[in-house]
């Protein structure tokens, strides 16, 4: 959590001293011709809000205009969707689309928007793999045992998550539906107080965010069992679909702007995102916080979305998860 804090503290003083000057020389004409925001649906100092930072600070280098982030919480980020959807389609109200929305999407069936729908993309930067970890004392050393010891103990896992409904929740209940295992779930207000509890043994497994839990693991105080997906910040960690074939989670982030946004701005700022993920130093930033920089397509980032919200519609059925 320091990590985030520095990080937190480094790109807000870059965001006050931005020279007008090196903004003034880089403006073109068109579009942006005015300060862009950047609405997160989480608060300030939070992984959100720390990528939202970053790609904005990078985006206001690139074309020329600030690009300011709003953070309007609540609601497991539908607040912040809400205002996006409803905001002018002009390229100047942009959301950091995650996850969250896709899994929303089942989960908040009343909303008055569709996101899948009413959400243009514009283009992903970042993914993050879920990490599966125990603490070293737990008996289990690779998934295949922690499965044959869920079944043999049913009803003495607690896995923990950083609330009900999120990413680290529904991460783990995709792994009991595709397993046949059975956790009780117990659900926390964000990853620091589950970790705690994991740590003390009070629950038995998370599906974590690797940027929460990375210091614990390197500190040999969890034990990886495996990760959702590829990433240098664990290499040598197996994947969980090495166990369980077609097991396919992980936290990702981009940017979404209101629907009938011009194309001409979606295509501007998608070249612009894209651009950004390819420099190392963006990169490198990622990379401390657990996180891969990627990039797509507009098209091939609204395909992801789909995907995802069709899968987590399953998900959320079959586990009868209800928001809190």
């Amino acid at each position: 959590m320091k990590l985030l804090r520095r990080q937190f503290l480094r790109l807000t003083t870059a965001a006050v001293v931005l020279p007008a000057a090196a903004l003034s020389a880089r403006a073109q004409d068109g579009y942006p011709a005015r300060p862009v925001r950047i609405v997160v649906g989480y608060t300030a100092g939070g992984v959100s809000d720390i990528l939202a930072r970053l790609i904005g600070q990078k985006l206001s280098e690139r074309l020329g205009q600030p690009f300011v982030v709003e953070n309007r919480p609540g609601a497991a980020s539908n607040v912040a969707a809400d205002f996006v959807v409803h905001a002018p389609a002009d390229g100047y109200t942009l959301l950091l689309a995650g996850i969250s929305n896709a899994i929303n999407v089942a989960l908040y069936p009343d909303l008055d928007f569709d996101f899948v729908r009413d959400i243009a993309p514009v283009a992903i930067f970042s993914r993050s793999p879920l990490v599966m970890e125990v603490t070293p004392s737990f008996p289990a050393k690779t998934v295949p045992e922690f499965i044959a010891y869920a079944k043999a103990n049913p009803g003495t896992i607690n896995m923990g998550s950083a609330g009900t409904g999120g990413a680290t929740h529904v991460a783990g209940e995709l792994f009991q539906m595709m397993t046949g295992t059975k956790f009780t779930h117990v659900p926390y207000r964000g990853s620091p107080p589950a970790l705690t509890d994991l740590l003390a043994g009070r629950i038995q497994v998370m599906f974590d965010n690797i940027a929460a839990s990375i210091a614990f693991i390197r500190d040999g105080k969890l034990r990886p069992l495996a990760i959702s997906s590829r990433t240098e910040a664990l290499p040598n960690v197996a994947l969980i679909s090495d166990f369980v074939p077609g097991y396919d989670a992980y936290v990702w982030n981009g940017i979404g702007a209101p629907r009938g946004t011009p194309a001409a701005i979606i295509d501007k700022l998608n070249a612009a995102v894209n651009a950004v993920v390819a420099e190392p130093s963006f990169k490198a930033q990622l990379a401390d916080l657990g996180n891969t920089a990627v990039s797509d397509s507009s098209p091939g980032f609204g395909r992801l979305i789909t995907a995802d919200a069709e899968k987590w519609e399953k998900v959320v059925k079959f586990a009868a998860i209800k928001p809190e």
